[in-house]
């Protein structure tokens, strides 16, 4: 049974010592997959949590990168996701690389990019190539859609697949107990997706 950690929950964060204890387990092998975002992701998987613009006159200014580039080195599988799909988020090439997507020939690296999730659709990382492939279109999307709202070259078959609708077990899971925990730690997005309210789950 795989155990989930989530960073910001008292109740579901696997660990005690915060970031320092996640590293630690990161580098001995010990979490297979590991879920990133970012401000700018680019084509060839690198992620920016820094900046946009010139590094030194920003346009804008993020948290920062933390451990996201030891992180994207450790960990076997990482899953990018973006709850934006747009060309200001997907960008040609990141403004700053704060983990990157692929490493030069003899660098070590056991993890990296294997995914992109996003609102319209699915892209697989090939790291050979350095680059994505469209994997999948979620219902009632286009590859028309994707191509004009993403500002990287990506592959993409003659007839991409249709993403596979959740099973209705799993849909009332994730509109049930899943939103319930999500509400207390994302809120907004919680009622945003699933229309509950973060009052309603701290009263009960």
């Amino acid at each position: 049974m795989p155990l989930v950690s989530l960073q910001q929950s008292p109740e579901h964060n696997l660990w005690t010592d915060g970031g320092r204890e996640l590293f630690d387990a990161a580098g001995q092998g010990r979490i297979d997959v590991f879920f990133f975002s970012g401000a700018e992701i680019d084509g060839a998987g690198n992620i920016n949590l820094v900046a946009i613009g010139d590094y030194a006159q920003p346009t804008a200014r993020f948290p920062g990168s933390y451990g996201s580039a030891f992180l994207y080195f450790a960990v076997p599988r990482i899953i990018l996701f973006r709850t934006e799909h747009s060309r200001r988020a997907l960008v040609e090439k990141v403004s700053f690389i704060s983990a990157p997507g692929t490493s030069a020939p003899g660098v070590w690296r056991r993890g990296g990019p294997i995914a992109l999730v996003t609102p319209l659709c699915h892209f697989a990382f090939d790291r050979e190539r350095g680059r994505f492939h469209l994997a999948s279109l979620h219902p009632g999307h286009t590859l028309e859609e994707v191509r004009d709202n993403t500002g990287f070259a990506f592959d993409a078959a003659d007839r991409v697949a249709v993403t596979p609708m959740p099973e209705p077990a799993t849909l009332a899971l994730l509109r049930a107990d899943v939103a319930r925990e999500v509400a207390k730690i994302y809120p907004r997005f919680a009622e945003r997706v699933f229309g509950i309210a973060a009052e309603k789950v701290l009263e009960a």
